[in-house]
């Protein structure tokens, strides 16, 4: 017998401060201004998507002390353009990441609270950490946690949020014009948290919103991500880009969650992906090759190796051969507060390594920036990427993927026309929405049905 299809889970992230976006392109548009982001909300509503997800720089990013403006540079606030979409979208739910190293639990959960609520129950929080203390320069405790921290302190200020959001039961409010009496319980929203990070106590001032809590997101390869998604998220983002390293992923992140109490379909994995899509799959391959020499000019390829090399490279040539000096090792980095470089643990032996690759095939230091970064994860026409989709998550390689387009706003609009019907006829995307709320989208249970109140008072 064999075992039922997988709903595939759809969502779109609006790309901002990364190399995937071309903003040279003359279909792109602004990434500032609020158009921009209901276009792209209302084609991922349109397509029936799980949700829209909006990553978060907490820094303007710099590279020998300079701006780095080759990537789009500055976006407005998380929370304000979430709130904004709660009113020109109906169903998509609404992600946002929200640092829990740099903010405090009452301030975070009092936002998500509010944006559950105005968009009737349809909010997410993505949940990372900073672990460099040049983003914390921007605040008042700038690099005070010490790296090895950064995961104990997400645990308790998610834990944290969570009694608070628990501290209204969601029967409190009995609102009786006849008696002039508001509030059923007296206590409404006291808590009490004594911890390690946080000691605070009070009265949490949003009542309790329609998903009870924010879905949770977490992104994160490490060990210690793992674990953290395992114990603690509802979803988790994954970068692994083929079938193989993907089930591996997969399987190793669902078989932690038994020690948590916790069931395989209460964590769903969704790794980011691109795609490239066109009549047919050659004409998507030329366009691939196309759009990869977009994102990685020139400047972006020097840039990139500086990474590796901790030095200036401005003036080589990047259609010439690697550098033959070595990296530079010393701890200060030329690109202080780029999660790039902490991928590349052993910047000399990853020099060697591409010094040999770029031998063995002839290529520049702008080629070798291509090849071995990230590349469309699915390039063809819509049936080939329809196909290659629903292989990965009926092979167990993903639950579904975060869509990001190399142009906005509209770069969502081809797959929303041409690939979502496809999914669609096979049966393992929905044609309509199964509720009001993101956990319905997501297939996930409300807290109070799983008896998750955590209460703090």
């Amino acid at each position: 017998m064999s075992k039922p299809l997988k709903q595939i889970h759809l969502a779109a992230h609006f790309p901002g401060v990364n190399n995937t976006t071309v903003w040279s392109d003359p279909a792109s548009g602004s990434h500032i201004e609020f158009s921009s982001f209901a276009h792209f909300a209302r084609t991922a509503e349109r397509a029936k998507f799980d949700f829209l997800f909006l990553a978060e720089g907490l820094r303007l990013r710099e590279q020998g002390g300079r701006i780095y403006d080759l990537d789009v540079v500055g976006r407005p606030d998380t929370f304000t353009v979430l709130s904004a979409l709660a009113a020109v979208t109906d169903r998509l739910g609404l992600t946002g990441t929200i640092n829990s190293t740099f903010n405090e639990p009452y301030e975070v959960a009092r936002q998500f609270a509010s944006l559950d609520h105005l968009s009737g129950g349809r909010a997410a929080w993505n949940v990372v950490t900073s672990w460099d203390a040049f983003t914390g320069e921007n605040f008042r405790r700038g690099g005070f946690l010490p790296q090895q921290e950064r995961y104990s302190r997400a645990k308790e200020f998610l834990a944290t949020a969570h009694e608070l959001f628990d501290s209204w039961h969601g029967d409190e409010i009995l609102a009786d014009q006849e008696t002039g009496v508001f509030l059923r319980d007296a206590k409404a929203g006291a808590f009490v948290h004594r911890g390690q990070h946080f000691d605070i106590h009070g009265r949490f001032n949003v009542p309790r919103s329609p998903q009870g809590r924010p879905v949770i997101f977490q992104a994160g390869d490490s060990e210690e991500g793992r674990e953290f998604a395992a114990s603690d998220a509802d979803a988790i983002f994954s970068r692994h880009a083929t079938l193989d390293a993907g089930r591996a992923f997969y399987t190793d992140v669902k078989r932690r969650l038994a020690k948590y109490g916790r069931r395989p379909d209460q964590l769903l994995i969704l790794p980011a992906a691109t795609f490239t899509l066109a009549d047919t799959d050659e004409e998507a391959r030329e366009l691939a090759k196309t759009v990869r020499r977009q994102q990685v000019s020139g400047a972006t390829a020097l840039r990139h190796l500086e990474f590796v090399w901790n030095r200036d490279l401005s003036g080589y040539d990047p259609d010439g051969p690697l550098p033959d000096i070595d990296p530079d090792v010393s701890s200060r980095h030329i690109a202080e507060g780029r999660a790039q470089v902490r991928m590349y643990r052993d910047p000399l032996a990853t020099a060697r390594e591409w010094r040999e690759l770029a031998a063995a095939n002839n290529w520049s230091i702008r080629d070798l920036v291509i090849e071995t970064g990230n590349r469309q994860n699915f390039v063809g026409s819509a049936e080939t990427i329809a196909r290659t989709i629903d292989e990965y998550v009926q092979n167990d390689a993903s639950d579904g993927f975060i869509l990001v387009p190399h142009v906005t706003p509209t770069g969502l609009d081809a797959f929303a026309d041409k690939v979502v019907p496809l999914l669609q006829e096979r049966g393992v995307f929905r044609t309509e929405y199964e509720g009001p709320t993101l956990r319905h989208h997501l297939g996930l249970a409300h807290p109070d049905e799983l008896g998750e109140r955590r209460d703090a008072s």
